[in-house]
């Protein structure tokens, strides 16, 4: 089983309070471009199939109902068009790290990409491993394999951060 953490990619301030509706700046629609090449070569690459059950490309996408996740996501989107996309409510900003994969772990998929926020995708690392707490970067995404999503038996095979 694969899961795939990829923060947003750089967002412009909230305006009037408006957190959910931020969209990402320019940057962080060139860094969140970026992301999702390097997916993509990440999906195709005949050497990673043998971590994929789906041969080249996720099961599903599950994205924040936050805008700045959903504009990082269509990126990776326009790679695999064919993904369905599961918007998930347990993955903003504030929200537990162990709800989220307590929520991940009921999915009846092998291969899912989620695109979130700094403070859960970072705490959800961390509960998946057990290593330390590591903040993502912009539009960073890291790459576990494990069993079962469960706290402790994930191990990161791959990562990448964008130079945007």
């Amino acid at each position: 089983m694969q899961l795939t953490l990829v923060r947003h990619g750089e967002a412009a301030p909230a305006l009037n309070g408006q957190d959910e509706k931020r969209p990402l700046t320019a940057r962080g629609h060139a860094q969140a471009q970026e992301t999702a090449e390097y997916l993509n070569s990440y999906f195709l690459n005949p050497k990673n199939q043998g971590n994929l059950h789906n041969d080249d490309q996720p099961d599903i996408f599950v994205v924040s109902p936050l805008l700045r996740a959903q504009e990082t996501l269509a990126h990776i989107q326009a790679y695999f068009p064919h993904v369905a996309t599961l918007i998930c409510d347990n993955i903003k900003p504030d929200d537990n790290a162990k709800d989220a994969i307590e929520w991940l772990s009921q999915l009846p998929f092998e291969n899912i990409v989620v695109v979130c926020h700094m403070n859960v995708v970072a705490h959800m690392a961390e509960q998946l491993t057990h290593e330390y707490f590591h903040s993502f970067h912009l539009a960073e995404a890291r790459i576990y394999q494990q069993t079962v999503i469960a706290n402790g038996l994930s191990t990161q095979i791959q990562s990448f951060i964008p130079n945007a």
